[in-house]
């Protein structure tokens, strides 16, 4: 923890809502930088991933939690306790729900949880370039009739339309104190980590099967070397060998461009050359391996 500045402000935002609402896309614009996956699949974010903001006086650590959804598989059930324990243990809760999608199915449910959340709690809602104001204005009236927020916000995380304003409200509303991290960090996941969490995004952009919720990446191996490079070793967990057939591809086209979109990005971020090396590896019901949920920063559901 940096040393106590008179007047500065942190504290935890937990993030929640329906898988696709836009969670990571939203935390992603709030820091200013990539710290968060982000596909068309639902439920890509597998763990909560901290983004630190810097606005003001204050450091606002937004927690990035997995979609709250009506779970159906042991990584279902892990998942959603991760982010129902994220806002509990959270100074602050903001609540997004998809303009487009109002509420409905797992945003209906989300809603109808809120009552065992103490904390205090915001509505956002999300993807307000896509329907008219009188959509929205029933939409926060009919959410605010279901749950008891403390203010309603209306925010474009594609566009960054209204994030502004709520920074200026987080910045004030989370408590006084010193700041959790240094002033340049932005995020608490160790490169190894984020690097792993990149070529995952890349499997799911690039496969549109069922394989990439069957898919779990693991970096085994980073290497600095003398000349500045980093050799980095990532393994691809699938369930079954058609699976992996289907990552590697007709004499290795997929897995290559995997590689070579993920080691793009992944020099981008660390400044440096990358030498990337994917393995594809059968583990049947990975699942089920209480070691992979540790690896993913999830408790294994007992």
């Amino acid at each position: 923890m940096s040393e106590t500045t008179q007047g500065t402000r942190s504290g935890f935002v937990a993030l929640i809502g329906a898988p696709n609402a836009g969670k990571s896309t939203l935390v992603n614009r709030l820091v200013g930088t990539k710290v968060s996956i982000v596909t068309h699949k639902v439920q890509t974010t597998r763990a909560i991933v901290r983004g630190i903001a810097t606005h003001g006086n204050a450091q606002i650590v937004f927690m990035d939690t997995p979609g709250i959804f009506k779970p159906k598989r042991t990584l279902d059930r892990a998942m959603v306790a991760s982010a129902w324990g994220g806002a509990k243990d959270a100074d602050l809760v903001a609540v997004l729900l998809d303009a487009e999608r109002g509420i409905s199915g797992d945003a209906e449910k989300l809603l109808d949880g809120l009552g065992d959340v103490r904390q205090p709690k915001i509505l956002v809602i999300n993807k307000v370039d896509a329907v008219p104001r009188d959509s929205l204005l029933k939409l926060a009236a009919d959410a605010n009739a279901k749950a008891a927020f403390e203010r309603t916000f209306m925010v474009s995380a594609l566009t960054g339309s209204g994030c502004d304003d709520l920074l200026d409200y987080l910045a004030k509303a989370l408590p006084e104190g010193p700041w959790y991290y240094p002033e340049d960090q932005v995020s608490d996941m160790q490169m190894r980590q984020l690097a792993a969490e990149i070529t995952r995004e890349k499997l799911y952009l690039r496969l549109h099967q069922e394989i990439p919720y069957s898919a779990h990446v693991e970096t085994e191996r980073w290497e600095e070397k003398k000349d500045g490079s980093v050799r980095i070793e990532q393994v691809i967990y699938v369930e079954r060998d058609g699976q992996k057939k289907l990552v590697l591809g007709h004499k290795g086209e997929t897995i290559r461009a995997i590689g070579q979109a993920s080691r793009t990005e992944i020099a981008e971020i660390l400044e440096q050359p990358v030498h990337l090396f994917l393995f594809v590896k059968v583990r049947e019901n990975w699942g089920s391996d209480p070691e992979r949920y540790r690896e993913m920063g999830l408790d294994f559901p007992k």
